[in-house]
């Protein structure tokens, strides 16, 4: 392939957001808002950029602990350049650059998920937006003492990073995640959600939009600390009924759950969107570095076959887990034969982010091992659901 990849400098870097918005057919604004933040590698033709993306080293909470991860985004090929592999050599090239600066797991968000499953990515879970009447939201919580306050500030970022570890996926966010959100959403408003004279127990950020029928309310940010908190943040959008019909929960921005399930007895709709995609690098560090529940003592024997297109952690493995944490080890366990189970490494990705969430689940997806097994394997990753509350 006559092609060179390199990192960008400032100048091709603005070329590659000519070509993005080419490519697009619109343009890309967090090429230039995410540029000074992220590692931006290019594919040169003759000098000429035909291809790139950047690669932002963000750690991903799972099981409690941030992981060192690559989160790679705004990539893409000009047109005239595809059908040649072009772009599965860039995300090689991108994440070799990432590996080396620590990350162990890769994740992107992508609409062409049947390309990426081949060359190693997972789904671990299903992702929605929601829509709903917002006189059906007014309904949802009893009406209580909750006090409300209009603003950001660094206690809601130490909430919300409190309770990101709750689930496996989201962001541990970076200083800058907070300008780069400004500059997405100029109207952004933030609420904190506070019992009274207590510390705040839930942070909700929408934005209002015009839409072709009408006004809406979009969230970004929902983070409740408890049932008592999202009833209180849910009646609070209900509250807007007067000046705007619906409320919109971006694909990012409700934890999974059925949490409107449970609240609404009004209709109410989702479309789905295509999800994000997780891609385990190093299998043995990225066990090592993630939580794992405290009163787990097992050991279980892992066969690692049609990894990724890499060949990244192919082989027989022993996991081993206790006292809150876990090793992975090459070579089999001294436990039965029937303490065995066998996945690939895009369905590893998904165990480790909790995706699997029974063993009839996990036997559906195509994991072999007794139930008995595959349940004590689950049970080791599944007290979190997957969850990226961020859109890259």
């Amino acid at each position: 392939m006559d092609v060179e990849f390199v990192e960008a400098d400032d100048a091709q870097w603005k070329e590659y957001g000519a070509l993005a918005r080419r490519a697009y057919g619109q343009p890309v604004p967090d090429i230039a808002r995410l540029g000074p933040h992220a590692d931006r590698r290019l594919a040169l033709r003759n000098g000429k950029v035909v291809a790139g993306g950047l690669g932002l080293l963000v750690p991903q909470w799972f099981g409690g602990r941030p992981v060192p991860a690559a989160s790679l985004g705004c990539g893409c090929v000009a047109p005239e350049e595809r059908g040649a592999r072009l772009a599965a050599h860039l995300l090689q090239e991108r994440i070799r650059a990432l590996r080396e600066k620590g990350a162990v797991l890769a994740t992107l968000w992508t609409a062409s998920g049947g390309y990426v499953r081949r060359l190693g990515w997972e789904a671990p879970a299903q992702v929605f937006s929601w829509t709903v009447a917002t006189t059906a939201l007014k309904q949802a919580g009893a009406a209580d003492t909750t006090e409300i306050t209009h603003g950001d500030t660094a206690q809601l970022a130490e909430l919300r990073e409190r309770l990101a570890g709750r689930w496996n996926g989201p962001w541990q966010r970076p200083e800058w995640w907070g300008a780069w959100q400004q500059e997405q959403h100029p109207d952004l408003a933030t609420y904190a959600f506070c019992e009274p004279g207590g510390e705040p127990g839930g942070v909700l950020a929408v934005t209002a939009e015009r839409t072709p029928s009408g006004r809406q309310l979009t969230v970004h940010d929902f983070w409740a600390r408890d049932g008592r908190t999202a009833d209180a943040m849910l009646a609070f959008l209900g509250r807007h009924h007067a000046r705007i019909p619906t409320v919109r929960f971006e694909r990012t921005g409700l934890p999974p759950g059925p949490l409107l399930q449970h609240r609404l007895a009004g209709v109410r709709s989702a479309t789905a969107w295509h999800p994000w995609m997780l891609r385990v690098l190093d299998p043995v560090r990225a066990v090592e570095l993630r939580g794992w529940p405290a009163h787990l003592d097992d050991e279980i024997t892992l066969d690692l076959t049609e990894a990724d297109s890499t060949g990244t952690g192919t082989g027989r493995y022993t996991l081993s887990v206790g006292g809150g944490r876990a090793h992975l080890r090459p070579g089999g366990a001294r436990s039965s034969r029937s303490a065995v189970v066998t996945l690939t490494g895009e369905q590893f990705a998904v165990w480790y982010a909790g995706g699997y969430r029974s063993p009839a689940a996990a036997a559906l997806a195509g994991l072999r091992g007794e139930p008995a097994v595959l349940g004590r394997l689950l049970a080791a990753t599944a007290d979190r659901e997957p969850w990226l509350a961020d859109y890259f």
